[in-house]
Order: C-alpha cells, then structure tokens, then sequence
C-alpha cells in the first residue's frame, strides 16, 4: 500500500479511535461510578445501625427515670396535694439529677403545674411553671409514655423529654420529667468520617454532627406550621433556617445523590466537606420515635476514582484501537506480499517449468546425431525394400513382395515407437504428482540414449522390480534419469571397461534410485558446488562431466529442483571403489487396484520392436 495512501487511511480512522476512547471513557466512568456507590451505599448502611444503635442507647439510659418516681410515696404525695411542702422531695430531685447527669428532671401535678424540680433553687427553676401545653405532658396525662424534642423555654436549653405518667389507685395524679442533653453523643458523631444528621417529625435538624446544621429545616416551611412553633414554643422561636439540601439524583428509595452549600469560609465544619460538596444521603428511620436519621457520605472519593478509571478506559481503548489498526495494517501488507510472493511464485513456476522443458530440448538436441542415425538405416532399407517390392511384383513373385512388405510394417513400427517416444519426453508435464511404476521412466529413459549405449560400449546392470511405484511425475522423473545416465555416459567416456548400474528399492515409506558409475568419480572441489545453477566443467567434458543441459551447467540443477518439487531429494557422491552414484529419494506410492491405469500405460512398460 502506498505510503500516502496509508497516512490517509489512518487519518480517517482517527476521528473513529477518539470516538471509541470516548465512548469507553463514559463508559468506564458510568460502570466504576456505580459500583463505587453501590460500596459507598452498603457502607452507609452500616453507619445508619451504628448511628442509630449509638442514640437509642443513649435515650435508653434514661428511660425508665420518669416511672421510677411513680415508686415514690413523696411523690404521690405532693401531686395529689396531700402534702403540700416538698423540700425534702426538692432536694432528692437535685441529688439524683446531679447523680445521672440529666438537664433536669421534674414533676407535673394532673394540671400541668411544676410542684418538684431539680433546678428548685437556681433562679430559672421551673417551679411554678405551667406546661401543660408541652406535647410530652399531653401524651403522659394521657397515660402514655411522651417522647419530645424541645428548646426549653427558661433557658433556652435544647433538650430529650421523657414523660411518665404518676398513677395512684388507677388514676393519674401527675407527671414525672427527665430532660436528657445529646450534645455529648453529637461530639462523638463530629469525629465520624460521614456527617449525620437527625430530624424530627417536622423535618427540623434536632441533632447533627455539624453544629451549624442544626435547628435547620430538611424542606421549606410554611407559614401555618411557623406560626404553629411559636405558639407552642417546640423550639423557642428559633429561626428554622433551610439546610440547603438539594437532591441531585436517586439512585435507592433510601439513598439519593445531594448537594450542599459549601460553608463560610473559616468556619471549623469546612474541613468535613468534599470538593464538589456532593453527598451521598441515606435515611432511615428511629423506632419509637417519629425520628429519621440521614447519613452523608461524601461521594467525591468515588467520583475522582470513576474519572481515573474512566480516563484508563479510555486511553487503554485507544491503545487497542492503536494495536487493532496496525493489526490490520499488518494484515494487509502481509496480504499484499502475500499476494506478490504468491504472483512470483507462480512466475518462477512458470519460468522453471520453462527451464525444465528447455532442459528435455537441450537433452534432445545432444541426441539428435544419434537420432538421425536410428532413422536413416530404417528409411534407407524402406528405400531398398519397396523398390524391390516393386521389382518382385512385376516379377509375379507375390511372396517375396508379400516378405518386404512384413519388413516395412516392422520397420515403420519402430520408428513409431521412436518418435513416439521422443514426443512424449519433449511435451510439457502439469508436474502434478502421481504413482508411478519407476521401472516405466527408466526403459524409456535407456531407450532415448541407446544410441549412445551402443557406441559407448558401457554395459547397462538394471535391478528395477515392477512393484517399486513412486509419487511423482513419470515425465520428469524420466529427464532426471536421462540427465543422470547422460552424465554417467560422459564421465565413462573413452573407457573399455564402462558399467553404469541403475537400481530402485522401496524403504520405510521412501523410494530410492541409484544411478552408479565406474568412472573417475567426482573432484572435491565439485562435490560442494554440484548442483548449483550454471556451473559447469564443460572444459574438463571430455574426462568426465556430470553436467547436462548442453555444457551450461543447468542439468543437474533443474535435476535437483524436479526431485524436491516431488518432495525428495537428489544427493551425489563417490564410490567406495571408484566411480559416482547419485541417489533419488522419493515417496513412496501404493500401486492402484485400477486396471484402467495399467491399460492407459502408466504403469506398464513399453515393448519396443528389435532393431533391424
């Protein structure tokens, strides 16, 4: 792919990497976001039962000080007004407050008047005091137990009211009190990692870990129910200013996303709010109470986390990508070599195929005196006999034209057979793997260079069986054994003595043929380079050359290349005794049940008419 055309690619695919970081950024910030709370939330949770375990045990401490003085004959006495001096009882109240470390404690006669307090010699005592319009006095002359939350209205002190009501013979007769502080349980809540926050019934903050939060209202506050406060003076005409709770998001019937207003700076509750001022707030409610407890856990650990995740997402996708695009950058340009290696392949196929053919010609050509010869004795003694054919019928002697037409048909079988075989060695092959019977290529491979047998003198030991079959193709295994048994030839030129021995034997799976010389063998400084395209000893020929294809020192190298297309191998060495032999490793092949194969000739060898 050219270079510009790359750039361009990847210049499109740009914009799509940044749009997949993006997409894998938002994703990743959404996944790890919501696991985060899901954590934040389960720790909430376990804050809102150590919060609220934390204050019941608190009130707990105190709650069975109102009815305990119900125990008290003095008591009774006082509120039922049969004793009407209650110094001694005064002073028990003052005792056991101190003892306890209540606000207060007191008692109420049946009409809401003060009779008995602890604080009965300081100068806001509540002595004397009508509070019959304190929610926890209704609820106790009621004959229930009263649980409030109030701003006392002498002191201005806020407090926890617990009420019981005093029962003689079945009637109520008065109203015992305990005013209980919590400010000890909101210090302790000030070192917590989450702010907490009680609200009563009304959605007022009447306990928080944050100071500046309390007395504030969770939603707004109408008219009717502020009027309503300060007739009845719950919190002491205190102003009730919104919080500032915003909510942003709900993710749980208990659990929304909010945000507060981030407070004054210097103040000393700055330091327990995040960044963004974003919380986390769960509710939950008090029982016995009409309490709700609210944690806030601030949310911007897991939001800083979510970014950095999200922001990890998105540059490990874009290195994917990055990867992915040059993954597939790769992949093409493999492809495009590939496809050339492939396109080359297939050139130098053809350009081999081409060689081989040229090889079989050049083969041909070193043949063509002795071809010309095997055909010149049979067209001259053609001549001869049809003329006498000619003569013998004038002469009436049917006989002897009957004998010379016999000799012609042999003789022109023989040539048939010739050239026959001559074309079948020069046609191109597919190259395409076969069994083939080895014996077939080595008689015809013998038959092309008889000529040259004959006037070599060399004497032929064939040991070839019918059943050695190898996969290959007949034609150009047939070169290579012209190829070799030239070579042989040239090397034995000029000797008497001349023997060339060709056998073929099947062993573990492979087939081997052996063409043996006894000649001079080959020189040391020839064995390493043998088969290397274009080298050649044409000048040393006369000797003993081992290369065909006309002197150009391709025989043996097209050679080489035949056999290993096959999957074999073409090895040359010397003789123990003297001489070369060269070596065809082949696999081997099962000789195949058709009879059709046999019939076609490929396996059967070639019966060739005798000389004339």
């Amino acid at each position: 792919m050219p270079v510009a055309r790359r750039l361009r690619t990847i210049g499109l695919l740009l914009p799509a990497l940044a749009g997949l970081a993006l997409l894998a950024g938002i994703v990743g910030f959404r996944i790890s976001e919501g696991m985060g709370l899901a954590a934040l939330q389960e720790t909430g949770h376990h804050r809102l039962d150590l919060y609220a375990e934390s204050l019941e045990r608190e009130i707990d401490k105190y709650a069975y000080f109102p009815a305990t003085l119900g125990l008290e004959r003095d008591v009774l006495d006082l509120v039922s007004g049969r004793a009407p001096l209650a110094w001694g009882l005064n002073r028990y109240l003052e005792r056991l407050n101190e003892r306890a470390g209540t606000l207060s404690i007191y008692v109420l006669n049946r009409q809401g008047l003060v009779v008995a307090a602890s604080n009965w010699n300081r100068p806001d005592s509540f002595i004397g005091e009508d509070l019959s319009y304190r929610p926890y006095f209704v609820e106790a002359a009621a004959g229930r137990q009263g649980r409030f939350f109030g701003v006392g209205t002498t002191r201005g002190e806020a407090g926890y009211y617990l009420s019981s009501p005093l029962a003689e013979d079945g009637a109520i007769v008065g109203v015992a009190v305990v005013k209980v502080s919590l400010e000890q349980l909101e210090q302790s809540w000030s070192t917590v990692e989450a702010p907490v926050l009680v609200s009563d019934e009304n959605g007022v903050v009447i306990l928080a870990s944050v100071p500046s939060w309390k007395f504030t209202t969770l939603r707004p506050m109408d008219e009717p129910t502020r009027r309503h406060f300060d007739q009845t003076l719950q919190y002491n005409a205190r102003p009730l200013p919104p919080l500032g709770l915003t909510p942003l998001d709900r993710i749980a019937e208990d659990a929304e996303l909010v945000r507060l207003p981030r407070p004054a700076e210097g103040q000393l509750e700055e330091t327990v709010f995040p960044v963004s001022g974003g919380f986390l707030a769960q509710t939950a409610p008090l029982h016995g109470t009409g309490w709700t407890m609210t944690v806030l856990s601030p949310v911007d650990q897991v939001t800083g986390m979510a970014w950095t995740r999200a922001a990890l997402a998105a540059v490990g996708s874009a290195f994917l990508g990055i990867l992915l695009l040059m993954w597939v950058q790769r992949r093409r340009h493999l492809h495009d070599l590939e496809r050339k290696v492939e396109e080359r392949t297939r050139n130098l196929r053809a350009a081999q195929d081409e060689l081989v053919h040229a090889g079989k010609l050049a083969v041909i050509g070193q043949l063509s005196a002795g071809l010309a010869h095997e055909l010149n004795q049979p067209l001259a003694a053609l001549r001869t006999l049809s003329g006498n054919s000619v003569k013998f019928l004038q002469r009436g002697n049917l006989d002897a034209v009957q004998g010379n037409l016999e000799r012609i048909a042999n003789l022109v079988d023989a040539m048939g057979a010739l050239t026959s075989q001559l074309k079948s060695f020069a046609r191109k092959s597919s190259g395409a793997p076969r069994p083939v019977a080895v014996r077939r290529p080595v008689d015809n491979a013998l038959f092309l260079l008889d000529q040259r047998l004959r006037r070599s003198g060399v004497a032929v030991q064939l040991d070839v069986p019918e059943e050695v079959v190898a996969l290959c193709d007949p034609n150009r295994l047939e070169q290579v054994l012209v190829n070799l048994v030239a070579n042989g030839l040239d090397a034995l030129a000029g000797r008497k003595d001349g023997r060339l021995a060709i056998t073929a034997r099947t062993e573990d799976g492979r087939v081997r043929i052996q063409v043996a010389d006894n000649g001079p063998g080959l020189p040391a400084d020839v064995l390493p380079r043998l088969f290397e395209p274009f080298f050649t000893t044409k000048e040393a020929a006369k000797e003993g050359s081992r290369e065909g294809g006309g002197g150009l020192g391709l025989g043996l190298a097209i050679s080489a290349g035949i056999v290993r297309d096959f999957g074999g191998a073409l090895t040359g060495a010397n003789v123990a005794d003297g001489g070369a032999i060269f070596t065809i490793d082949l696999p081997a092949a099962d000789l195949p049940t058709d009879p059709t194969a046999i019939q076609a000739g490929d396996f059967a060898c070639p019966t060739l008419p005798p000389p004339p």
